[in-house]
């Protein structure tokens, strides 16, 4: 494989340089071939490079920058000033050419704007698309198409989003023909908006998509679908409030290990004996959204993201770079446009 090379914004998130330094030492190690230019405070970040022993990789480049993007940051305002902040050289590195992949766990609105303005999007894509794996009962990952970049879409946008995501899930899962559904208020054909049912229509008359109609918000996680479509105010909140039922869970499962003796102890059982089977419903491994159908590969992780959640969003960046997946979104796009003519 030919080597590539990440730009890593250094500065963004809640959690601050530490994880993003122990992300970027374990991925130096998973990905050999693979160069990372850091943006970020030198001063800051030297301290965490020592601690891991990175000072002097050769791999690792540290390019200092002395202004960073805040969490409660406006993306207008991004997008007119801090002209050299962390995030927005990352991105510069990806359009200049320097990088062909960048991960960033600031500010989600700004990223968007300044990765918008400075790649653009890829020729015959309308807008760009916030995506994410997530788990199925089946094991392997599902895709969520938008979550946030578009809160309305007309049909052509819904249409486009199914073509990226298909691609996304064949290239980077490994799914021959992924199962591509929108997602609506139920799965007969008269249900739901006129663009999600003009989507519809757009996607049974492209070859080159597997479109299995509608799916309700219930049938997300059930592998039904490899790539469930539908607009960024729906995607969001349906991915929020997934998450705040698992956490709901979570805490009531805990709370009710912390009282008698025997519970505890069958509490422990239970997670050594069904540990390696729950392990894929770990949020860190599903870390990284993808900023889909730009001119490079840029990846959203969670601002709140461990060492670990953030790795997995390296990961992923570097999965999306080393297929050129640009390109491939470009060469599907054109060719399903041309099938729907």
């Amino acid at each position: 494989m030919s080597s590539l090379t990440l730009a890593i914004d250094a500065m963004g998130g809640d959690r601050g340089p530490a994880i993003v330094v122990a992300a970027l030492s374990r991925a130096l190690q998973s990905f050999p071939e693979t160069n990372f230019i850091v943006f970020g405070d030198q001063a800051v970040l030297t301290p965490f490079f020592n601690a891991e022993k990175i000072q002097d990789h050769p791999r690792v480049t540290l390019e200092h920058t002395e202004e960073v993007i805040e969490m409660t940051d406006k993306p207008g305002q991004c997008l007119r000033s801090k002209l050299k902040a962390s995030m927005r050289l990352a991105i510069e590195a990806v359009a200049e050419g320097r990088a062909q992949g960048c991960v960033s766990c600031g500010n989600t609105g700004a990223l968007m704007a300044i990765a918008y303005l400075k790649l653009k999007t890829i020729p015959g894509v309308i807008r760009p698309a916030l995506v994410a794996q997530i788990p199925t009962e089946h094991g392997r990952p599902g895709f969520l198409l938008d979550l946030g970049a578009n809160p309305r879409c007309d049909a052509d946008t819904l249409f486009q989003f199914g073509v990226m995501g298909s691609v996304l899930s064949k290239e980077v899962a490994g799914i021959a023909a992924p199962k591509v559904a929108l997602l609506n208020i139920g799965e007969e054909d008269i249900k739901g908006p006129d663009a999600v049912r003009h989507a519809a229509q757009q996607l049974k008359d492209c070859a080159d998509i597997n479109y299995i109609g509608f799916i309700e918000g219930n049938d997300l996680f059930s592998g039904k679908a490899d790539v469930v479509v539908c607009d960024g105010f729906t995607g969001n909140v349906a991915l929020k409030s997934c998450e705040g039922m698992a956490r709901l869970v979570y805490q009531n499962l805990h709370e009710s290990m912390k009282g008698h003796w025997f519970s505890r102890l069958m509490a422990l059982f239970l997670f050594k004996r069904f540990k390696k089977s729950w392990s894929w419903l770990n949020p860190d491994q599903y870390d990284g959204a993808s900023l889909l159908g730009l001119r490079g590969v840029v990846m959203k992780s969670h601002g709140n993201a461990s060492a670990n959640a953030f790795y997995n969003a390296i990961k992923q960046a570097h999965a999306e770079a080393s297929i050129h997946l640009p390109e491939r979104i470009h060469d599907r796009v054109e060719s399903a446009l041309l099938n729907t003519q």
